[in-house]
């Protein structure tokens, strides 16, 4: 298969989250495979930093205030990427929150703030994506980013692992009804990634432990999401609708 297969030319790419972590990551990565990016998130003095330096390698990036617990605010934040960058036909929706606490433990108001950003937002932001794509008959695709807790589960997790699994049935849901506008829909399950937000939990003696139980015995770096996240937003990737990549590790293996 040709590399340019691979290639984003000429494609706008709006990325949520992308003020740090995975999203952070993957704005670059799609902007060196030519894409002009749009960086969502609620702090937009990080995205426009972000921006700078993705420009400064010689990309395309723009900067949009996003809330994905806000309607409204998802609504201005496609316009605004519209005006600066030109219609969305490649949608990453990855903004999500951790949660740590007990079963029994977990308040209403900690179940409702994870679901609200994990799930709903991805409804939100992915519902505003096709909407847009339908109408201009762009076609598309959409990457809504999982987890391996979407497959099993950890203790002391329960409203992130039920997000992720109910992304990955909406992602599947999305898929079999958008097929008809030629909008891919498809997921990526990653395991432990090594990010500013997890790297000192990783670092200490639990998170070596869990480590441990990986069969590569490491967390991800994160040129290692790059693969499947440019399959699924090219053309390399032109007949997979409906799929779950999983980037763990092997942890899946070890969780059982």
């Amino acid at each position: 298969m040709s590399a340019t297969r691979f290639s984003l030319a000429g494609k706008t790419a709006l990325v949520t989250g992308a003020s740090s972590g995975l999203g952070r990551h993957m704005a670059g990565v799609l902007a060196e495979a030519g894409a002009r990016v749009v960086l969502a998130a609620r702090r937009r003095d990080r995205l426009e930093a972000r921006a700078a330096e993705i420009a400064r390698a010689g990309g395309s990036a723009h900067a949009v205030e996003m809330d994905v617990t806000t309607p409204d605010s998802v609504k201005r934040a496609f316009d605004a990427a519209e005006k600066a960058a030109g219609p969305v036909t490649v949608l990453v929706n990855n903004a999500g929150v951790p949660s740590g606490a007990w079963f029994t433990r977990t308040t209403e108001a900690e179940w409702r703030g994870v679901l609200d950003v994990n799930l709903d937002g991805v409804f939100r932001v992915g519902q505003e994506g096709a909407r847009r794509m339908q109408a201009a008959r762009s076609g598309g695709s959409i990457i809504n980013i999982a987890s391996i807790l979407g497959l099993a589960v950890l203790k002391t997790l329960t409203p992130y692992a039920a997000s992720k699994a109910a992304v990955i049935q909406l992602t599947k849901a999305m898929a079999l009804e958008l097929a008809r506008d030629g909008i891919r829909v498809n997921a990526i399950a990653p395991g432990y990634f090594a990010t500013e937000l997890n790297a000192e939990y990783l670092a200490s003696d639990a998170g070596r432990k869990m480590l441990a139980k990986v069969p590569f015995g490491r967390a991800g770096r994160l040129a290692e999401i790059d693969g499947p996240l440019l399959l699924l937003a090219s053309d390399a990737g032109a007949y997979m609708t409906g799929s779950v990549i999983v980037a763990d590790g092997g942890s899946l293996l070890s969780i059982g």
